[in-house]
């Protein structure tokens, strides 16, 4: 067996991956086989060494095990010899792989197709933050990303430059839509439900009349408060990879 497939961190990083994927169904969030997670696996010193595993290409989600994800280094090429490795990976490798790259601090990359979250893409519309529960989440209103096509790292090189010194871990890819990342592909999985909640709950007020954003001020303290003080302060929602 290769030596990739005995380390102890990639196979608790595999088997975490896997079973997020059930949260994709279990919240609504994708359709059919559309949508992935993916998870860094960090190998210390370099992080341009670190690897990922991601869900393999067009694979049913009751079907996904964690060998069936697909090993690849930063450059988005499968580590041959590995579980999955005779699989193709998501057509959304390269996207994940220049996040990765380029934004050491994201442990997890979540792509879905969740119908609110589309629907601000499709319209090329920021999501502005008007709720409580956004400011807390995302410090700000989700921001929109360029239009690019699957296939090279254009969707990946639009998701770095718009989300990259903002707040937000979330981007609406026009046209397309949602991408999050987090420190943890459990805090990027986070992030596309309060995602696509807060994108149902500000399409719905806003058929009933004008949504009105909140003070800046209010999102700040807001987001400092959710941030750093709710919740037990043993909580390891946003522990690393």
């Amino acid at each position: 067996m290769p030596a990739f497939d005995d380390d102890p961190v990639i196979h608790d990083v595999r088997s975490r991956v896997a079973s997020l994927h059930a949260q994709l169904v279990r919240y609504g969030l994708v359709v059919w086989t559309g949508g992935n997670v993916s998870g860094r696996v960090r190998r210390g010193g370099d992080p341009g060494d670190d690897l990922f595993v991601i869900k393999p290409s067009g694979v049913s989600y009751d079907d996904l095990t964690a060998d069936d994800l697909v090993l690849c280094d930063l450059d988005g090429n499968v580590v041959a010899g590995t579980h999955g490795s005779e699989r193709a990976p998501s057509s959304d490798t390269a996207a994940h792989a220049h996040v990765y790259r380029n934004m050491p601090e994201v442990g997890g990359v979540v792509h879905t197709h969740s119908t609110y979250a589309v629907a601000w893409a499709a319209r090329g519309e920021e999501i502005p933050c008007a709720i409580t529960a956004m400011a807390d989440e995302f410090g700000g209103p989700i921001p929109v990303g360029p239009f690019a096509i699957i296939g090279d790292d254009s969707i990946g090189r639009g998701i770095v430059e718009t989300l990259r010194g903002h707040r937000s871990r979330a981007v609406l890819m026009r046209g397309h839509g949602p991408f999050t990342v987090g420190v943890s592909a459990e805090d990027a999985v986070k992030a596309a439900v309060m995602l696509e909640d807060v994108a149902r709950t500000v399409q719905i007020a806003r058929q009933g009349g004008t949504v009105v954003p909140l003070p800046q001020e209010a999102i700040d303290a807001l987001y400092d408060r959710y941030q750093n003080v709710y919740g037990q302060q043993t909580d390891a929602r946003r522990s690393a990879s």
